[in-house]
């Protein structure tokens, strides 16, 4: 292999500094793009607890006396009735809720391609710094 002629190091130098730059402005750029896809994400997460909140405002009363009267008119006493109707409708909502949690865990938000390409960025300078020697 000849020599490496030492007068080009400057302009190699920039050349891999600009580079590198370039390569940090674009893997900020997807970051920001996923972040933004994430944070859409987690609004859907908060929209479906809040309409859960709301469905369950609307309908619970009116099912839950209905529910309890039909139980009730069974031969179940009235408090047992509006126990066991009230436990059902705190599981359901319990249901909902968990569903949209899980919309709006850690590993849901984060930047998964972004950090994905930082790691075979890194790798493949260091692949090409390691080719050098």
């Amino acid at each position: 292999m000849p020599d490496p002629d030492l007068r080009q190091a400057p302009e190699l130098f920039t050349e891999t500094l600009r580079r590198f730059a370039a390569l940090l402005r674009s893997e900020a750029a997807l970051a920001k793009a996923e972040l933004k896809e994430n944070a859409a994400r987690a609004g859907t997460g908060l929209a479906l607890i809040a309409g859960a909140a709301l469905l369950a405002l609307a309908g619970v009363h009116v099912l839950a006396a209905a529910l309890v009267a039909w139980i009730a008119a069974a031969g179940i006493a009235p408090g047992l009735a509006a126990l066991i109707v009230g436990g059902a409708l705190l599981a359901a909502a319990l249901a909902l809720v968990l569903a949209g949690r899980a919309r709006l865990s850690r590993s849901a938000l984060l930047p998964s391609r972004t950090l994905r390409n930082v790691k075979q960025d890194a790798a493949s300078i260091k692949e090409a710094a390691d080719a050098q020697h």
